[in-house]
């Protein structure tokens, strides 16, 4: 599944940087879906990216964590692997935008794309798993999972406070919010799992 979305995404995307009217009909435009109930820019924004830089570094955190979500999901719950991974991506999607679209919705010129939300989501799922898991922070420094997420957390907030460039800070940090708690959601006990790998 996680390979699907990848082609499914690189080819939405390259096809995009192409056809410059495919990104600015189904980016995520909070005006556009607010006031004329364009709803399913919610969800395709996500297969849209702005730049190759933008698509391949999501595109292969996607790989990296993706594959290893879905080992999560087959131990902790057996057969049910697709439906909460699709699950746990789209709701990423989703829940990820929420807060920009009420925080934006009347911003005539508030445009976003990408899968960084979703993206969070998986990643913060994995920490929830395995904690202490080593993460290479900016690819070189290896630290642990969990020490990782609170700065990912820290920084996300900060910039999203400071609105001094062009990423999406709120979907990041809400999309890996939903991914932490996903797991909880679905099954409460797992939380005493998390604290006894964390002590």
């Amino acid at each position: 599944m996680t390979i699907l979305i990848i082609i499914i995404t690189a080819v939405v995307s390259v096809v995009a940087f192409q056809q410059h009217e495919i990104g600015y009909k189904y980016n995520f435009n909070a005006y556009q879906i607010y006031h004329r109930r364009q709803w399913y820019r919610i969800f395709t924004h996500a297969f849209l990216h702005a730049n190759w830089e933008h698509l391949i570094v999501n595109m292969f955190v996607l790989f990296s964590f993706g594959t290893a979500l879905w080992s999560y999901f087959y131990v902790y719950f057996g057969s049910n692997v697709l439906l909460l991974y699709l699950g746990i991506y789209v709701g990423g999607i989703i829940i990820s935008s929420l807060y920009t679209l009420i925080k934006e919705k009347d911003n005539h010129n508030y445009n976003a794309v990408g899968a960084s939300g979703a993206v969070s989501a998986v990643v913060f799922a994995c920490i929830f798993f395995n904690p202490l898991s080593k993460i290479y922070f900016f690819g070189i420094v290896p630290i642990p999972g969990i020490l990782f997420g609170g700065i990912y957390l820290g920084y996300s907030y900060y910039m999203s406070k400071k609105n001094v460039d062009n990423i999406g800070h709120d979907a990041h940090f809400w999309g890996a919010v939903y991914g932490f708690v996903y797991p909880i959601i679905l099954k409460p006990s797992l939380l005493s799992n998390f604290f006894n790998q964390l002590f």
